[in-house]
């Protein structure tokens, strides 16, 4: 006699839908380095123009400087920075697009 309360998975044995979402964030994940190495070759090469200018474009967000008095130890972080630019944001959506053709 079966269990009443025992639920069988949609996908019965295959992959499962999490798993896809997984492979699809680490390979997008994984297309920030070299959008960034893109992005310094550029910034070094490219010579002073309109295209430099746009291919070469980041923002840096900034935090800090953090302070932390623990009455045993005081910390002190920052400041600490983010370097976004449009060429890592490009290779990511690429990769979002590849992933979700593949995945």
């Amino acid at each position: 006699m079966r269990c009443a309360t025992a639920l069988r998975t949609p996908w019965s044995g295959a992959a499962s839908p999490w798993r896809k979402a997984r492979a699809g964030r680490y390979f997008t994940s994984a297309c920030w380095p070299p959008g960034g190495f893109v992005h310094s070759l550029l910034r070094r090469f490219l010579p002073q123009g309109p295209a430099k200018d746009i291919f070469t474009w980041s923002v840096t967000p900034t935090l800090g400087p953090v302070h932390m008095d623990l009455l045993v130890v005081s910390i002190t972080l920052g400041p600490i920075g983010l370097d976004v630019s449009l060429l890592a944001l490009v290779g990511v959506a690429i990769a979002y697009y590849v992933a979700r053709s593949i995945f």
